[in-house]
């Protein structure tokens, strides 16, 4: 089942890798009794999520914390260590964004926003999607028809919304 307006965020375990220390963060308590952000897309270092997505947000971080939103997360079906140097090479923390990698699919599968394309090498990746949440509830929701896209997705777009 994919999540939809008015779903609970599930109790899942992402990491977070800062400075080479590896840190679990449980998305559920997270963002309890917060309003944030969290953007997904299906790979660190992929065409459209490296040119479009994560620049979007970088480009609206302030705009956001401007509306009341507490934190920024960009989660992606890739090791942490792999995140943390995508966030170093592309200035994402910089700009108030954390970087979360669900390295086993987990999030990804319990939202239902799972996808595999053999011949690129991806299996059980994160549907492009962008949603704020408010005390754990999903109360915006964005996806992308085409993994190859980032327009309904984009920060800009998100900002417009709330």
């Amino acid at each position: 089942m994919t999540v939809k307006v008015g779903d609970k965020l599930p109790s899942v375990e992402l990491l977070h890798s800062e400075n080479s220390v590896v840190t679990p963060v449980d998305i559920a308590q997270r963002t309890k009794g917060r309003r944030v952000v969290l953007f997904g897309l299906p790979g660190a270092y992929t065409s459209i999520c490296s040119s479009a997505h994560l620049p979007s947000f970088i480009r609206t971080a302030d705009a956001f914390r401007a509306k009341g939103v507490d934190e920024i997360f960009c989660v992606s079906v890739n090791d942490s260590r792999v995140m943390e140097h995508w966030d170093n090479s592309a200035g994402a923390s910089e700009a108030g964004i954390t970087m979360l990698a669900d390295w086993d699919s987990e999030l990804t599968k319990a939202l239902g926003l799972e996808f595999t394309v053999p011949a690129a090498g991806f299996k059980d990746r994160m549907t492009r999607c962008s949603m704020l949440i408010e005390d754990g509830e999903v109360k915006v929701l964005q996806f992308e028809e085409d993994h190859g896209t980032c327009n309904l997705t984009a920060g800009e777009t998100l900002l417009e919304m709330l």
